[in-house]
């Protein structure tokens, strides 16, 4: 996009700003949720077997909507699909506190994560038009904005447990509250198509040369490269939320109070590293910052799990979360500019592997925890680690600036 055509720099702040604001309300809308979800399942008298079912067509959803979201972003917008998916999602949430069964509580949930998925790649996928504009990396900041947002969602949704709000006021209030935010943020997005801000060798119109498009095997090589990427940070962000209370718990023998603390370290220093990873990135470029990210993450907790205590445990813990901060923004955009897919396409995948990613890890170290020990088991974030460590040249090196 040449330069005359830009947004004026006030535009474009207010772009950057609505586009955060998407990223924050995407992590409020669900984490707000989760505290009462114990409420939830003695009011409708369900078993710990029925609830996790449930919860289980969440994944499920997101799974099986995730593809659709490139054409859905082809036809309607990335602007369009994150701000009025936001408040379909609002919606969805909202159903969850009047669903009379099982059945509808699940169908709620199905929805509410096929909307997730959906939103996803369109707010990454606005994203990184901004970024374009920018010339320079924003995207890390965004996904930290995220983060913040899922801990400040587990605070208002905790507040209104302990205030004992009925959950259809308090649900039924955030998706009106938020979701007049979203229709607001709407507004200050940047209109027209996604496509509008690429080069011309980028979206095959260019009027000179041919423009030489890779072939499938290429493409496909590239996109299965930044799948194992994705998986590489899913297996660590999932051992901090899935596996680092039990660790500290049954292997170290800690009480619950310090067991807790595994995920607050890895959580808490991914969102750091995300807040900062930008400047980061424009320094030393995205590729060599996921390779020593990736060196960070294994020789962590390689440390933690050969000497383990619950000092170096929790370093372990926070030194992988720092090392993957900026794995999967930076997988995003390389997917989002892979050469020879159709807008959307590159996201969308990467999402939607992103997601198995997380839904095998936990079993996956579940069995490997059974067949050894959990510490065993949790060199699987070891092996995630080397994996972004020499899988890293798949990345673009640098966040290149407009046209």
């Amino acid at each position: 996009m040449s330069s005359d055509l830009a947004p004026a720099p006030g535009r474009l702040r207010s772009a950057r700003i609505a586009v955060a604001a998407c990223f924050f309300l995407n992590a409020v809308f669900y984490a707000n949720l989760v505290p009462r979800l114990p409420e939830i399942k003695a009011d409708l008298g369900l078993s710990n077997a029925s609830l996790g079912a449930a919860l289980a067509a969440l994944p499920l959803g997101a799974l099986l909507a995730a593809l659709s979201s490139a054409p859905l972003i082809r036809r309607f917008t990335s602007a369009r699909v994150a701000s009025f998916g936001l408040v379909a999602l609002g919606l969805a949430l909202w159903a969850v506190a009047v669903a009379p069964n099982w059945p509808a509580l699940a169908a709620a949930l199905f929805v509410a994560g096929a909307l997730d998925a959906v939103i996803d790649v369109a707010q990454n996928a606005h994203g990184l038009r901004v970024q374009r504009l920018y010339g320079r990396s924003i995207l890390n900041g965004l996904h930290g904005l995220w983060s913040i947002g899922a801990v400040s969602g587990g605070l208002l949704g905790s507040a209104a447990a302990g205030l004992e709000v009925p959950l259809v006021v308090h649900l039924g209030a955030s998706a009106v509250l938020f979701g007049v935010l979203a229709l607001v943020a709407y507004r200050a997005l940047l209109p027209g198509d996604d496509d509008a801000e690429r080069a011309p060798e980028e979206t095959g119109t260019g009027t000179g040369s041919v423009v030489r498009r890779p072939g499938r095997r290429t493409v496909v090589l590239g996109l299965t490269a930044l799948g194992i990427l994705a998986a590489c940070g899913a297996f660590v962000e999932d051992a901090g939320a899935s596996w680092s209370a039990l660790y500290l718990r049954t292997e170290l023998d800690t009480g619950a109070a310090v067991a807790g603390l595994g995920f607050v370290a890895l959580q808490g220093a991914m969102t750091l590293g995300r807040l900062t990873g930008d400047r980061v990135v424009d320094r030393f470029g995205q590729r060599l910052v996921v390779q020593v990210g990736g060196a960070l993450t294994a020789l962590g907790m390689g440390l933690a799990l050969a000497f383990p205590s619950v000092p170096t445990t929790l370093a372990g813990f926070a030194l992988a979360g720092l090392g993957v901060a900026t794995l999967v923004p930076a997988v995003y955009h390389a997917a989002d500019e892979l050469p020879g897919l159709r807008r959307g396409t590159g996201l969308a995948v990467i999402n939607w592997l992103l997601r198995i990613g997380f839904l095998l890890s936990p079993p996956l170290i579940g069995v490997l925890a059974d067949a050894t020990s959990l510490r065993v088991a949790l060199l699987a974030v070891v092996v995630a680690g080397l994996g972004a460590l020499l899988l890293g040249p798949a990345l673009r090196t640098r966040v290149t600036a407009p046209v």
